[in-house]
């Protein structure tokens, strides 16, 4: 019994312990269900099922990956609004933050006669000083609203450029929306006419960077056209419009889409303009083209409310008949129909006239066949003289008193038809006047089109069969930037620009080179482009950089000679900075020693600042060239190579755009023929106007190998070393003489173009200049006739 007791009270307190201890992991798992269960509810409620939930004791572990920095903490703060916040752990994920694509930068600026504004986003990296100041000058005396944001992201690529052409198009379109991106800009804009319009659209193509798309949409008013003419035929070659004309986009619409449907090919041209003689036109016109495809071959002609309906002798009577009295019954009352079908031609005898005026490749003129009367002969052979030149025409036609009435007028509007071509032929016959040939216009198929419905009047036939071809074309056969430069240093590679020894004027022998150079810049006028002079490593840097400098300006001189605007160029003197080749060779020196050209942006043109990153530091002062100084202003010289000419800020030139697009609401045939063209070619560059005066002269230098083609660019220095010690520095020579001869305070460029203190004072009293050379010689471009360099200063003493 005594054992019994002394086992039973450890018995009971072992109990206890065992109870206590189910009875608590029972209370931990209902702990751990219940906190799970109700953290889980609370997440799926709160928007964060992504979560996962599971624990350890009465710890609630939290995974998964957040979508969201911020969806982690809101996962984090519902768990801890059910449980104590002391019990969540975090095993979360987000992902990295570097995965995050940047905002899309893109910039909206609209300009108007109220002003400027530019809303979007760009990157900070931006020169938003810069950008607002180029803003500024476009129209300094309008308002300028930035409402721009920036983000610190990296800046895209073609920014830059497409910020840059942005800029150019707003400076060019006084009414416009230009909107950009990196990789697109969209320029909406209204013009004054339709010349303006087409030369806006072309100037801008051309100065578009590559890589870029463009799409511009620049309207114009509507030309007044007069007579109001649209021709449309079917013949052997098929169905075309000769000429089409619309008073309204839904008219012009409806004509092509009749034109389509009876067979046109392609993107018929149908220009919208004003003087439509009836509100039914498209109507009458459509009804008209419907006629012809029904006779199955054929011409008709409207001209104002003149209808001409002309069916060859292969149409069958009784069609003929009936598409006639049916188109007689449709047409509104305001037109007049003249329908005639020709007789099948017979055999040409001798009585048969025929008049005809062939136009050759090179420009001659040849007028045969018979005419009325001597004065009939004298007065077409003056017209054709006045349209082809007096040295162009060669009269062979003979007189014939018996030739149809009106022959005189028909001959003389052949005559004036055949000028809208490069070449092609001209043939009157009683009953026909046909033009064959080629254009580089095209818009000539119009044109010649309007010209005959005048002159010839209603109810007379005529074909137009005129191909265009852009070979031909002065606008579509010009080069873009980048030919015109590779032309220009294909011409230089084959023979290059010579410089006589010690001096900065062009040799003789390179003169065929210039003009070779004056030729392509013809076609090139408004491509922005650099004259790079280029130097070997011989001399000092300061010299060769003069040097290099004024070498360019020789050559831009020497083109301006030459009549050709140098507004769009620029020279710029690099010196030894750019080898293309071992300096330690004469071969290699040889070919350092060059003249350059190469493309430029409208920044690099106006010596603007970089709209991103840091101030453009590029050549600013040396871009233009300067007049020769005298003998005696040596110093003046010197300080003009500093800061440059102060060139005459260019006149904007007027520009002209194109008809808007087609409507909606056509078939899927029709509307690809009527798309309008989004993306547009090529531009033109603006630049200062080309001051005056010739080219600057070389420091007085020594050639030490008169055999090369240019100068070696250190001669001077050369002479120098030759009188120190072997392997001393040329420099260190430079710098000991000018402190010997007291000009210690002017710089390296300055020391290019001054001699030595006692130099200048030897120089002054031997050397007699002549007035005459001295003098700058009168510029003969037209723009600047009669202007003439600044005259040069008063000697001293």
């Amino acid at each position: 019994m005594k054992f019994s007791k002394v086992l039973i009270i450890p018995g009971v307190f072992l109990f206890a312990a065992l109870l206590a201890l189910v009875a608590a992991f029972s209370s931990v798992n209902v702990i751990e269900r219940v906190s799970k269960a109700a953290v889980e509810q609370a997440l799926i409620l709160g928007g964060q099922d992504w979560a996962n939930v599971h624990t350890d004791g009465l710890q609630l572990v939290l995974s998964g990956m957040a979508p969201t920095e911020s969806d982690r903490f809101r996962a984090i703060s519902i768990a801890g609004g059910e449980v104590d916040s002391s019990r969540v752990i975090d095993q979360m994920e987000v992902p990295n933050a570097a995965g995050i694509e940047p905002p899309r930068f893109s910039v909206e600026i609209l300009r108007n006669d109220g002003g400027i504004s530019m809303i979007g986003l760009i990157p900070n990296a931006t020169d938003r000083e810069a950008l607002n100041a180029r803003v500024r000058r476009i129209a300094p005396e309008k308002n300028v609203a930035d409402l721009l944001e920036t983000a610190d992201y990296d800046v895209p690529e073609n920014w830059s450029s497409a910020l840059d052409f942005a800029l150019v198009a707003l400076e060019r379109l006084p009414r416009a929306k230009i909107s950009m991106d990196a990789s697109r800009v969209t320029i909406e804009a209204i013009a004054d006419s339709a010349e303006q319009r087409t030369t806006w659209e072309r100037d801008l193509a051309r100065a578009a960077p590559g890589g870029l798309r463009v799409a511009m949409n620049i309207s114009a008013p509507r030309p007044v056209i007069t007579p109001f003419t649209t021709r449309f035929v079917i013949d052997d070659q098929g169905a075309r419009f000769d000429a089409c004309t619309a008073g309204t986009e839904a008219g012009r619409v409806k004509i092509v889409a009749a034109g389509i449907a009876s067979g046109v090919k392609g993107r018929p041209t149908c220009t919208i303009g004003l003087g439509v003689p009836s509100p039914d036109w498209p109507d009458a016109v459509s009804r008209g083209v419907r006629a012809v495809r029904e006779m199955g071959a054929g011409t008709i002609t409207f001209s104002d409310a003149d209808v001409t309906l002309v069916a060859p002798a292969s149409v069958e009577q009784q069609n003929f008949d009936r598409v006639v009295g049916e188109l007689e019954a449709d047409l509104p009352d305001v037109f007049s129909l003249h329908a005639t079908k020709t007789q099948a031609e017979s055999t040409e005898g001798e009585g048969r006239p025929e008049f005809s005026a062939t136009l050759s490749p090179e420009g001659q003129v040849q007028l045969r066949g018979r005419l009325g009367d001597e004065q009939q002969r004298t007065i077409t052979e003056s017209v054709a003289r006045a349209r082809f030149g007096m040295d162009k025409v060669y009269m062979a036609a003979r007189l014939d008193e018996n030739l149809p009435r009106g022959w005189s007028v028909r001959v003389l509007a052949a005559v004036e038809a055949l000028s809208y071509l490069d070449n092609g032929v001209a043939i009157v016959q009683p009953e026909l006047v046909e033009l064959r040939g080629k254009t580089g216009d095209p818009n000539a198929n119009t044109e010649i089109s309007r010209l005959l419905s005048e002159k010839l009047g209603e109810a007379q036939d005529y074909r137009v069969n005129v191909s265009y071809d852009e070979a031909l074309d002065p606008i579509a056969s010009l080069p873009s930037p980048e030919e015109c430069v590779a032309m220009i240093n294909e011409t230089i590679a084959g023979s290059k620009i010579t410089f006589a020894p010690g001096s900065v004027e062009i040799e003789a022998s390179a003169a065929a080179t210039i003009d070779k150079i004056a030729d392509v810049l013809r076609d090139c006028a408004e491509v922005p482009m650099e004259i790079g002079g280029h130097t070997d490593s011989q001399g000092s840097e300061e010299l060769n950089k003069a040097l290099s400098q004024q070498r360019a300006n020789s050559v831009l001189n020497a083109l301006l000679a030459r009549r050709i605007l140098t507004s769009n160029i620029v020279a710029h003197g690099y010196g030894e900075e750019v080898p293309i080749a071992d300096n330690d060779t004469e071969a290699g020196r040889e070919a350092n020693r060059r003249i350059e050209f190469r493309l430029i942006s409208q920044r690099e043109l106006d010596g603007e600042p970089l709209i991103e990153g840091t101030p453009y530091d590029g050549p600013l002062g040396d871009i233009r060239p300067r007049p020769r100084p005298t003998a005696a202003d040596a110093e003046d010289t010197a300080e003009a190579d500093e800061t440059g000419d102060e060139g005459v800020p260019p006149e904007d030139e007027e520009y002209v755009a194109g008809d808007d697009g087609p409507p909606e609401g056509m078939d899927a045939e029709t509307a690809a023929a009527l798309a309008p063209e989004d993306d547009v070619e090529d531009a033109a560059a603006e630049g200062a106007t080309e001051p005056t005066g010739d080219e600057a002269p070389a420091p007085e230098t020594a050639n030490t190998e008169p055999g090369t083609d240019e100068t070696d660019d250190g001669a001077t220095q050369a002479e120098e070393v030759a009188e120190t010690t072997e392997g001393e520095d040329p420099d260190a020579a430079d710098e000991t003489a000018s402190a010997d001869e007291e000009t210690t305070n002017e710089t390296a460029a300055n020391a290019a173009d001054e001699t030595p203190g006692e130099g200048v004072d030897e120089t002054t009293e031997t050397e007699t200049v002549s007035e005459e050379a001295l003098s700058p010689p009168t510029v003969v471009h037209p723009e600047l006739e009669g202007v003439r360099a600044p005259p040069r200063p008063e000697r001293e003493g």
